[in-house]
């Protein structure tokens, strides 16, 4: 049964939009005008309320606070060649907003509620949304718990955030990576799959580490034997060895990435075959040694399409081929650009168009 959003707005009195540069986007650090905000209480969630951007008055006892009950979203809305905006799959982040809900003991929003929430917001900040290509209105909805008492025990009470912000690209040069085989992201039976904020939170020492060594990102490892290649810090991994897309399989310490899935739907599109499975550095080194490995990058809604020209094991480089030369990672950002702006057929049906 479809839920119907019962939504209050309230306007702000000042915009900030005349005030906005769109040429100097510093990813993640613009914000709109307004946000969306809710609560769940009582079993139930209610209060749906677009207001203007500000503060939020909370105690500090919440337990999101103490206990870590945070976990997150991001998908982008795109303005359309004929002049519309359409958000990309909103569909599949409700479903995983769920699942990380599941994971952390934290109540499901009905995704009729989820989608109806992120479109009300992006259809009151349209005009926030870039024309330029390579630039979106990225949504970071947001979910922690409120109950202001101190007990290692799951809330019953949780606000539920959105937040959109006008961004360029995340990356803007090919990537430098080393594989991670000290620290751990995440471990078989634990929550990597969820999109928990303690999982980036443990993820802040290496990444600072790494960029001290000069790294833009890290392929972190399996937590058991740190011989298999997982995800990178901002998106999945991919790479073509052989005429062959393979990427890690998902699992309970990867993030079932929704430019991920699009990625592999797109390649099963063009006729490239697609391996999701176990993926060993031993092959991937091999592969960059012997040529075979002819592509590589990173999947995921900030990211997008991430070209990684650097590869570093153990101390040592290995150098992968130009990304500009690179025939499938280019197609794929092309014919990915082409749906969401709307420049070709949609013939997945992936933009949902507000």
């Amino acid at each position: 049964m479809t839920e119907t959003l019962d939504l209050k707005i309230t306007r702000t009195a000042h915009s900030r939009l005349a005030e906005t540069d769109f040429n100097q986007l510093q990813f993640g650090h613009t914000f709109t005008d307004h946000m969306l905000v809710a609560d769940y209480a009582d079993g139930e969630w209610k209060n749906f309320q677009i207001l203007p951007y500000g503060e939020l008055s909370l105690l500090p006892s919440i337990s999101a606070l103490h206990y870590g009950q945070a976990f997150f979203e991001g998908l982008k809305a795109y303005k359309q060649q004929d002049g519309s905006v359409s958000v990309f799959r909103p569909d599949k982040n409700a479903a995983r907003f769920n699942k990380s809900a599941q994971r952390l003991s934290m109540p499901e929003m009905p995704e009729d509620l989820f989608i109806q929430s992120v479109a009300a917001l992006v259809d009151v900040e349209r005009d926030w949304i870039p024309t330029a290509d390579n630039h979106s209105l990225y949504i970071r909805p947001v979910m922690f718990a409120t109950d202001p008492y101190l007990g290692v025990v799951a809330s019953k009470t949780y606000k539920f955030v959105v937040l959109t912000c006008p961004v360029g690209p995340y990356f803007t040069k090919p990537l430098r990576v080393k594989f991670e085989t000290q620290y751990t992201r995440a471990a078989e039976g634990g929550f990597g799959y969820a999109k928990a904020a303690g999982n980036y939170a443990g993820a802040m020492l290496p990444t600072r580490k790494a960029i001290e060594e000069g790294f833009d990102q890290m392929i972190w490892t399996d937590a058991k034997e740190h011989l298999y290649a997982e995800e990178m810090g901002a998106a999945n991994v991919m790479f073509m060895i052989d005429g062959k897309l393979i990427t890690p399989s998902t699992r309970d310490t990867i993030l079932d990435g929704v430019t991920r899935d699009t990625v592999l739907a797109l390649a099963h599109d063009m006729g490239i075959p697609v391996e999701e499975r176990r993926v060993a550095i031993s092959e991937l080194v091999e592969g960059a040694k012997s040529g075979k490995l002819t592509d590589a990058f990173g999947a995921g809604t900030a990211a997008t399409i991430a070209p990684i020209g650097t590869i570093n094991y153990q101390g040592e480089d290995y150098k992968l081929s130009d990304p500009a030369t690179r025939e499938f990672s280019n197609k794929l950002f092309q014919t990915l650009n082409d749906i969401r702006y709307g420049r070709v057929s949609d013939t997945h049906g992936w933009n949902y168009k507000v």
